[in-house]
């Protein structure tokens, strides 16, 4: 006659005991979330980014304590009711099936989890949508590969977001014509929204601390996703009104970048350097076509070949660009020269060809300008 064997109706030796050593790893996790600045990593530049670093707070101490309890209860149960040499084939281990205690409270720990974390989420979704206050609106545009941002009362867009600190700002994400999706990530801000072709997105946010922070992809949107990457400068609400008179008449206006040395970097050179505020043509005759080669291969080749016009990749080919037929005009429609390459080269162009992406965005300086332009002259001199 078969001996049965009895269900074990325990949940196992020393199990309460490996209960509160998890329960105390799970308090140290919490502690070290809790204690660890977000700043540290990443800094804190607006409203709401204090309200998403709680959420973020709470899921990691939430979200960690899961996984310390079942990770551990696995390894735990694993060891504790591995098959022995002097035990039935058939033993069985815990018995927990039909057990109401136990049911009731692995439904209502997981149901109030949800609860409370959908409460802050909603909360923080309120607080965007209610922002009080004047509200500056501006859209973003996305394209290949790169931002430019649209403001009322300025006619054309530009390259660079600037807003001023203290105000509540409503931007709308979108794509440019025949554009492809794009992901546009403030991460200083903590806000994030997709570029969809053919829909308008909203978010909202208040910049609260001066600076130079990052505009970031986070879509795959071609081999130039890697470099899309943009600028946004909060600035007091002093210098975010000359900006935007002078963009208004159509001047050039950069403020002075938090934490920055006029000239400490190739985008926002120091002035008498050929890229001031009041314009400064780039000095053409010092060009050099070997580095402007170099510098085609790195920015221009995601979109243009050194083919004739027919061989597009995303624009035109720039093989014959001063004596091919089919090329009589540049994109803005201005005449083929050195003067109005360069302008179109640090000024940009967007309409109904496509989008040119300005110096600014591309991260190129007026000697840059002159080699790029320098390099695209010797091309339609070669046979």
């Amino acid at each position: 006659m078969a001996r049965s064997v009895k269900p074990k109706s325990n949940l196992g030796p020393n199990f309460w005991p490996v209960t509160a050593l998890l329960g105390v790893l799970s308090l140290v996790n919490a502690w070290t979330i809790v204690r660890v600045p977000s700043m540290t990593f990443l800094p804190q530049a607006g409203a709401p980014a204090t309200d998403v670093d709680f959420i973020f707070r709470f899921l990691g101490i939430s979200g960690g304590a899961i996984f310390i309890y079942v990770t551990g209860y696995l390894v735990y149960f694993g060891i504790a009711f591995r098959h022995r040499e002097n035990q039935p084939i058939d033993t069985i281990g815990v018995q927990v099936h039909d057990n109401p205690r136990l049911e009731l409270w692995w439904t209502i720990l997981p149901t109030l989890l949800v609860i409370v974390l959908g409460y802050f989420s909603v909360d923080v979704w309120w607080k965007l949508q209610n922002q009080q206050g004047d509200v500056l609106t501006v859209e973003s545009i996305g394209y290949q590969f790169g931002f430019q941002y649209r403001y009322p009362k300025i006619k054309d867009p530009v390259p660079t977001l600037y807003l001023p600190v203290g105000t509540p700002v409503t931007l709308h994400t979108s794509v440019a014509a025949n554009g492809v999706s794009h992901g546009f990530w403030m991460p200083e801000m903590r806000i994030k929204a997709d570029m969809v072709p053919g829909l308008i997105n909203t978010i909202r946010f208040t910049p609260t601390v001066i600076g130079d922070y990052r505009v970031i992809c986070t879509e795959y949107c071609g081999t130039g996703h890697g470099a899309m990457k943009g600028e946004m400068h909060v600035v007091s609400q002093q210098e975010f009104g000359k900006w935007f008179a002078a963009a208004q008449a159509g001047k050039d206006y950069t403020p002075p970048l938090a934490g920055a040395k006029p000239g400490s970097d190739g985008q926002h050179p120091a002035p008498g350097n050929g890229n001031d505020a009041s314009g400064t043509a780039v000095a053409l005759d010092s060009g050099k076509t070997d580095a402007g080669q170099v510098l085609f291969g790195q920015k221009c080749s995601t979109c243009h070949g050194v083919g004739p016009y027919e061989q597009k990749i995303v624009g035109p080919g720039l093989g014959k660009l001063f004596n091919d037929a089919a090329h009589p005009k540049l994109v803005n429609g201005k005449d083929v020269s050195p003067a109005n390459i360069a302008m179109l080269l640090k000024n940009g162009y967007q309409g109904e060809a496509g989008v040119m992406p300005s110096a600014q965005v591309n991260a190129i300086s007026n000697v840059d300008i002159a080699n790029l332009t320098a390099y695209l002259v010797s091309l339609s001199k070669k046979s």
